[in-house]
């Protein structure tokens, strides 16, 4: 069950987003705030899924409160002014509705908050030994022993292996998160190398199988402390 909050201060859109969270399947609604503070102190004390967040709030934008979070639980923003999705979207929300909500479109929503749900889940519970990458419009299994190196590319990844490079929709941040720390590291604003799949490493660079991989100056000590504890 993905428990939800709404966070809204029109009664009217709080009604509707209620009405259409009762005609899904698989969602708990277990707060109605009327603006940021509230929402912080129902966060604070109960578990918490799915923000169906506005953007104008008194006191205090969505936005704005966004930034103030940590680990957001998912999100999907709710607003009668579309001006504000391309910001919206630097916060990794789920989905961004406009007001007046009709029922399909809602829906369309909620069916993303399950599939990013299922891998949230996995990555901080239970899987210890890969991970999924939607890719194409499919998702692939991805053993941690599988990857060579991660390339990031703007908004994007690719994901290389000894038999394929993926690409998905996904940042370096988000990816680090996901990858045990001690099997993978950063190594440049743009790379993340599987440790046990480092040749050799000269100069500012690492060399895989696959490629060659450049060493950034603000990853350099880390590097060398992997060094001394990996190889000596």
């Amino acid at each position: 069950m993905i428990k939800c909050i709404i966070v809204e201060d029109e009664k009217l859109a709080q009604n509707v987003i209620q009405s259409h969270l009762q005609r899904a399947e698989g969602f708990e609604l277990t707060g109605i705030c009327n603006n940021a503070l509230e929402a912080q102190k129902v966060l604070t004390s109960r578990q918490v899924d799915l923000i169906f967040l506005d953007i104008q709030l008194p006191g205090m934008t969505g936005l704005n409160f966004l930034r103030t979070l940590k680990n957001p639980p998912l999100v999907i923003l709710t607003t009668a002014y579309a001006e504000y999705a391309i910001e919206s979207y630097e916060f990794n929300i789920i989905d961004y509705l406009l007001k007046p909500i009709s029922f399909e479109r809602f829906l369309k929503a909620i069916n993303k908050v399950a599939e990013a749900k299922i891998i949230k889940h996995e990555s901080e519970n239970i899987l210890t030994d890969h991970i999924y990458i939607k890719s194409s419009g499919k998702y692939f299994k991805i053993n941690f022993t599988d990857i060579i190196y991660i390339e990031g590319m703007k908004d994007y990844l690719k994901i290389c292996t000894a038999d394929s490079k993926l690409v998905t929709l996904q940042t370096m941040s988000e990816m680090e998160k996901l990858l045990p720390a001690d099997k993978f590291i950063r190594v440049h604003k743009s790379y993340i190398v599987s440790v046990n799949r480092i040749k050799s490493i000269y100069g500012n660079i690492i060399e895989t199988s696959k490629e060659t991989i450049p060493i950034g100056i603000n990853y350099k000590e880390k590097v060398m402390q992997l060094i001394g504890r990996k190889f000596s």
